[in-house]
């Protein structure tokens, strides 16, 4: 499994987000890198949805539908309505097991 965080420079959230997917994976292996985004037309290619964005295996398992590419913050809801600069713990378990198994891919 890949694992690339979106971030622009000086995301405050993107360390969190680093820490919420090592915990998320729970011992996994994976391959994890941070990657920082300049511009808009970088942020498309890659499909950055705001900072950060949290791929799977190049896929977005959080992307709003119908959101364009973005540089900006990007906020989370959680199951229970709030928001939060990076996905819940228990959602991004959800999208990590999806990318895990076969045949399946996360919504």
């Amino acid at each position: 499994m890949r694992i690339t965080v979106l971030t622009v420079a000086d995301c405050p959230n993107a360390r969190p987000a680093l820490e919420r997917v090592t915990a998320a994976l729970d011992g996994r292996a994976a391959r994890m890198e941070l990657l920082e985004v300049s511009d808009e037309a970088e942020a498309a290619r890659l499909g950055m949805y705001g900072s950060p964005t949290i791929l799977v295996d190049g896929t977005d398992p959080f992307a709003p539908p119908g959101a364009a590419p973005s540089l900006s913050c990007r906020l989370y809801r959680n199951a229970d309505g709030t928001v939060s600069g990076v996905p819940d713990e228990i959602a991004l378990r959800q999208a990590l097991a999806g990318a895990a198994t076969p045949g399946l891919h996360p919504a």
